[in-house]
């Protein structure tokens, strides 16, 4: 196939070698499966991200770290640079998120380099060798599902534990490896400790994986493992390995539970209603 002109750099840098198809292109990137020597990868080419609202780049970038005052103010006013140092940002923090949770032993894909806003990484397949499948593109029975959801829920936790939210985890970014789920698409990806929304973002987070697996497994819907994990981290007492029930009770004076849980079903719908005008 004729080579992108975005990967056509990494070629000349001998990063890669050649250009085998294109695996996916949605509105943030396209991704490339790519040979580098003996080895298969997928380069995930960034496009502008002119489709995000203003509302969720608030949300997201909320205490994300710049290099200096310059790009700040140029952000915060809009302007051509500020825009395309906010595009830098947004891309660097998958790259960064990546590298963090990789060496956290969290079931991502492995990164290799970065370089011109596009992202070289392993490929991530299935029991044949082949590029691995959504979990929105599969069916699973409820012994599956409950295991399957369990991974996903330590991952979420062992994610926690080095200090990341995902912020838009579903069964849309989530492959199905030989070897079990593997998470993917973290430029949204963030800071535990110093965004305010992180507590609301892994609650959904965790609210969709519990209404996906729901579906094969009734039960695991009324889990409340969201509120759970936060409120082991935020005491202190979460580790890797901290046991879950999936239960939580609310403490006299505490947020409205329900309340949070009802915005997170509302975001889904809306985000279900979208996708499925976008086909």
């Amino acid at each position: 196939m004729k080579t992108p002109k975005r990967l056509q750099a990494l070629i000349e840098e001998g990063l890669i070698d050649s250009v085998l198809r294109q695996l996916k292109s949605g509105k943030e990137a396209e991704v490339y499966v790519v040979r580098c020597g003996g080895d298969v990868r997928a380069a995930k080419i960034y496009k502008e991200a002119t489709h995000r609202s203003f509302r969720q780049a608030v949300d997201y970038t909320e205490n994300r770290k710049v290099k200096n005052t310059r790009q700040a103010r140029a952000m915060a006013k809009g302007t051509r640079y500020g825009r395309e140092q906010q595009e830098a940002a947004w891309q660097s923090a998958e790259v960064d998120a990546l590298y963090r949770l990789a060496a956290a032993g969290v079931r991502v894909p492995q990164p290799h380099n970065f370089l011109d806003g596009v992202l070289l990484m392993e490929l991530v397949a299935d029991a044949e060798g082949q590029a691995a499948p959504r979990l929105n593109d599969l069916l699973f029975t409820a012994d599956e599902a409950r295991a399957h959801h369990a991974t996903l829920v330590r991952e979420v936790v062992r994610m926690l534990c080095a200090g990341v939210v995902h912020g838009d985890l579903s069964e849309f970014n989530i492959l199905l490896a030989a070897d079990g789920p593997v998470i993917i698409d973290l430029p949204q990806a963030v800071d535990a400790a110093g965004n305010n929304h992180a507590p609301r973002m892994l609650m959904r987070d965790v609210g969709n994986l519990a209404a996906f697996f729901g579906r094969f497994a009734p039960e695991l819907a009324a889990t409340q493992y969201g509120p759970e994990i936060w409120d082991l981290y935020a005491g202190g007492r979460l580790d890797v390995d901290t046991p879950l029930t999936g239960r939580y009770e609310a403490r006299p004076g505490e947020v409205d539970l329900g309340a949070v849980m009802r915005e997170i079903d509302d975001a889904r719908l809306e985000e279900e209603a979208r996708r499925l005008r976008m086909g």
